[in-house]
């Protein structure tokens, strides 16, 4: 009898093994795909600020040899890093007393912070009165009003003028504060003030003007006071200047941003030093602005740079949110090793060339912290890791920053085809 051939069923045997083999571990492979996180929501508006991302700006990381990243201020509910400092002054005037819940948050801004404020105050039970100066872009305003905030819209002047923009907001607040005074007086006076009877209080005038800017229930007035109060330069040392620590892992060499009230900067800087003294901390400021010189030469105002001579009070910039020429309790909280000045120009090329090559699409802050971002890159070198901050979008921007029209008035049309605006080839 002829011998069984057995090997093309042993080789049939071994394949079916192997590919059920396959199988099972295929099957008992974990899956690369993450399942949705499981932590519990955020609780409401309030607990959506802050822990913004910090993402690789691609096209300035490539270009310059650093790892430069921003801090994604632009995704917090109010659109800006401002809702950290709407937060912390509300909470802190809630816990003193200072405000409760009925009162008006008042406050003079060029836009960001009072957007901030009109966002969170309703979360208090709180309104929002906010006072602006009028060539600011409108669409500012609009958000404002939308939020259900009262807008006041006033004349660019000197802050030591007591119409500037933040003088008539602190006045706003000492009115709400009489007018809520005066209406827990007796039915008497109730009805005198219902009648529209004028009478002082302390130098406040009642009348149907006054009035008509607070409610009948409304419990007091707060001055927010940004620039002056240090809740703004807290919310950042407890809370930004961490969350870039701990997103960074320490491993961070700089940090550049510009400064209005100097809080965002002074926080960060100061957090960040106190964990390594070696890290770098510069400021970036627009044209007109005094900073520069005080950090650089020790003194605010050059002969040329008097804010006497000055074409625009308080500063000669198309950049929305910093430049100053004080120096506020909150930046004097800063811990810097040195400043860059940015132009109209660099700020306007930049945020183009982010949208055109990153798909960021940034407001003017943004951008010349951007700038200030590849100049710390040029003046400590490559191989560092370099963090500036994102404050808002574009959105808020679109009558001045993004107009061509308003940009071509001043000279300040577009027209690079990479970095070469700042010397990067």
């Amino acid at each position: 009898m002829a011998p069984v051939r057995t090997t093309d069923a042993v080789v049939a045997a071994i394949s079916v093994t192997i590919a059920l083999l396959s199988l099972f571990l295929y099957k008992s492979k974990p899956s690369s795909k993450k399942l949705p996180s499981k932590k519990n929501p955020r609780n409401g508006l309030l607990g959506a600020i802050g822990n913004t991302p910090l993402i690789r700006i691609n096209s300035l990381s490539e270009a310059t040899g650093c790892e430069i990243l921003g801090k994604c201020e632009f995704l917090n509910p109010g659109g800006s890093v401002k809702d950290r400092v709407a937060v912390k002054i509300i909470e802190e005037a809630l816990e003193s007393g200072d405000l409760a819940p009925g009162g008006v948050v008042t406050e003079g801004s060029v836009g960001s912070t009072a957007i901030s404020l009109a966002t969170v105050a309703p979360a208090y039970g709180c309104k929002c009165h906010v006072v602006i100066p009028d060539d600011v872009a409108i669409e500012k305003s609009q958000i404002l009003e939308a939020l259900g905030a009262t807008v006041e819209r006033v004349r660019p002047v000197s802050i030591t003028h007591r119409d500037h923009f933040v003088n008539v907001a602190k006045r706003r607040a000492s009115e709400a504060n009489e007018f809520a005074l005066k209406h827990r007086k007796d039915d008497a006076n109730q009805r005198g003030v219902a009648n529209g009877t004028t009478e002082k209080t302390n130098g406040f005038q009642y009348d149907e003007e006054k009035q008509s800017l607070f409610s009948r229930n409304c419990t007091g007035g707060y001055f927010a006071d940004q620039f002056e109060n240090l809740a703004n330069f807290r919310a950042h040392y407890e809370a930004t200047g961490p969350e870039i620590w701990e997103q960074t892992g320490g491993n961070v060499n700089a940090f550049v941003a510009g400064a209005g009230t100097g809080g965002t900067l002074a926080g960060v800087s100061k957090f960040l030093q106190e964990r390594n003294s070696n890290i770098k901390c510069f400021l970036i400021d627009p044209p007109g602005s005094g900073l520069f010189n005080k950090v650089t030469r020790g003194v605010m105002y050059t002969r040329e740079e008097a804010e006497g001579q000055r074409l625009k009070n308080p500063f000669d910039t198309i950049t929305e949110g910093i430049g100053i020429n004080r120096i506020t309790k909150n930046f004097m909280m800063a811990k810097l090793d040195g400043a860059f000045r940015g132009t109209d120009k660099e700020a306007v090329e930049m945020s183009r060339f982010l949208m055109k090559n990153d798909g960021l699409f940034l407001g003017s802050s943004s951008a010349m912290n951007c700038v200030g971002a590849v100049r710390a890159a040029q003046s400590i070198g490559p191989g560092h890791t370099i963090v500036t901050i994102l404050c808002d979008s574009g959105m808020r921007h679109l009558s001045k920053f993004f107009s061509a029209d308003y940009l071509s008035q001043y000279g300040l049309t577009p027209s690079a085809s990479g970095l070469e605006f700042l010397g990067v080839g």
